[in-house]
């Protein structure tokens, strides 16, 4: 073969792989619903929108608090309903994840982790809504065993139907975020492949970023070591809440953790203050909820990075709620 046929045949090879090679890229990108390779090819941060898209007027909450009463169950039920009940947001046949905070060794009196029996009665709504699957888990900082079973989130869960999982290993994979601090790193996917996640975070002190709740919350879809992360912890907060958009948050404030988060420990520290708080703006139902430690939502500078980002409203006065 002369030079001139062999370099018209290698360009014809470089063409056709080229072909191919953007054939592959159209039909990944039409497959995957999350969008990753979509993001990526736009240079954008990604986003996991799990967010209903339901109309409504400008009047309608966007966050309830429940308050008068010490059951933890019946403040769901009124807190949810007052949204419009959870059929508006679990569609008959989805695959639900509920991301509640079981990332401590310790008893729910210690107010470090979610309480159960607000965990049981969500798994429960959604199944009455319909869904064919609610799996409850959280990629948990001390011992995950332990953690589900002290908590007391596995037993309370798994005996109204719930797929309870355990972190492992295999449950991760590299995603890139694009944010200004996580970039890529390994995501739990439990937590990013249902159809809705709905969060309940425990609202509770934070030693670095004052105060932890929805927001940070999604610290618990990371694996990896996640504490080279709190040197720029409200920007690394800031940037979970933008890749992850729940359908809804829903805050355990039943009883809260005053001082000495986020593990707690000494009875003490937490108060009983019977509450739950159900929203479609994270930055607004963690707003509210850090003044119920005393915190001043302009102290807590991940929610002024989200406010800032379009992501929701720091001002929770300014955004229609209702007390219920």
């Amino acid at each position: 073969m002369s030079d001139s046929s062999r370099r018209e045949a290698l360009k014809r090879i470089g063409l056709a792989g080229a072909a191919l090679g953007g054939a592959v890229v159209t039909a990944k990108l039409a497959y995957d619903p999350g969008g990753f390779g979509l993001a990526e090819a736009a240079g954008k941060r990604e986003v996991r929108d799990f967010r209903i898209h339901a109309p409504g007027s400008a009047a309608d909450p966007v966050f309830a608090i429940a308050k008068s009463t010490t059951d933890p169950a019946e403040l769901v039920r009124r807190a949810v309903a007052a949204l419009g009940g959870m059929k508006r947001f679990v569609s008959r046949g989805d695959v639900v994840a509920v991301k509640p905070n079981i990332g401590w060794d310790r008893m729910p009196v210690h107010a470090a982790n979610t309480n159960p029996l607000v965990v049981a009665e969500v798994v429960k709504l959604a199944f009455d809504a319909g869904a064919k699957e609610v799996i409850v888990t959280d990629a948990s900082c001390n011992e995950a065993n332990r953690c589900f079973q002290r908590s007391g989130i596995w037993r309370a869960t798994y005996a109204v139907g719930a797929n309870v999982i355990l972190p492992s290993a295999h449950r991760f994979r590299d995603m890139r975020m694009k944010g200004e601090v996580l970039d890529q790193w390994p995501v739990y996917l439990p937590l990013v492949n249902a159809d809705k996640v709905i969060n309940v975070p425990i609202a509770k002190h934070h030693n670095l970023s004052k105060f932890t709740c929805g927001m940070k919350n999604w610290y618990g879809i990371l694996g990896g070591r996640r504490n080279r992360l709190h040197q720029n912890i409200d920007v690394s907060i800031a940037d979970l809440a933008t890749f992850m958009r729940p359908t809804l948050t829903i805050v355990d404030a039943t009883r809260v953790l005053l001082r000495n988060g986020p593990q707690g420990g000494n009875i003490d520290d937490a108060k009983d203050m019977h509450q739950v708080i159900a929203g479609l703006d994270q930055v607004a139902v963690d707003a509210y909820s850090c003044t119920l430690i005393g915190e001043s939502p302009a102290n807590v500078r991940y929610l002024k990075l989200g406010h800032e980002r379009g992501i929701g409203n720091m001002f929770w006065q300014q955004v229609p709620h209702v007390e219920v």
